[in-house]
């Protein structure tokens, strides 16, 4: 995505932004459609039971929603946004007394694309079976990151979130995020090794 197609991404969310602040509802019903899936996959990969990653992401949205009158546009609404979601699926896990999930995590094809894994699909059986195990090792190496690491992780290579943006989600210096990025690369790297 360009700059310029980001920009005018952000331009267009502070508009409905502004919108809703003057009480317009439908605005924030285009916010939800148009991050909803993107919230959810997000929180999917932080949540494991899949009854739940639903109840996490209405709770985001209505938090979000309900604190949109103090939203200033110091940063993009997403990167706000998905601040908020972080934290809503951090307060989930704890009020459960859950760790964050070990195993079990759906990652679809472009996922891992989207993470710079690419598997060669000559459309052989013994292909299909090379990427599903590529699949099955990559969920597990993700899942097996501590929460920060894994966090900074999806939403760098998944979500395509800035470092600056990334730290502003998780509230932290962006040296923090660097050395996140950095660590969970190289435990990926280490974990995937022997696939690729």
């Amino acid at each position: 995505m360009t700059t310029h197609n980001s920009t005018d991404q952000a331009d267009a969310d502070l508009v409905l932004v502004r919108r809703v602040q003057r009480g317009d509802k439908r605005a924030f019903d285009l916010l939800v459609g148009k991050y909803q899936l993107r919230v959810a996959k997000l929180v999917g990969r932080m949540v494991s039971d899949r009854s739940e990653v639903q109840d996490v992401v209405q709770e985001a949205f209505i938090k979000a929603y309900r604190a949109l009158p103090n939203f200033r546009g110091d940063s993009a609404f997403y990167t706000w946004l998905y601040r908020i979601a972080v934290n809503a699926a951090k307060n989930h896990l704890v009020a459960r007394s859950r760790r964050p999930p070990t195993d079990d995590i759906d990652i679809t094809d472009g996922d891992v694309e989207e993470a710079g894994v690419h598997v060669a699909d000559l459309g052989t059986p013994e292909s299909f079976a090379a990427r599903d195990q590529l699949q099955a090792a990559v969920a597990r190496a993700l899942a097996e990151l501590p929460e920060d690491l894994r966090t900074a992780l999806t939403l760098c290579e998944m979500e395509g979130l800035s470092y600056d943006d990334i730290a502003r989600v998780l509230d932290c210096p962006i040296g923090t995020v660097r050395s996140r990025i950095f660590r969970a690369r190289r435990a990926m790297d280490a974990k995937l090794k022997p696939f690729l």
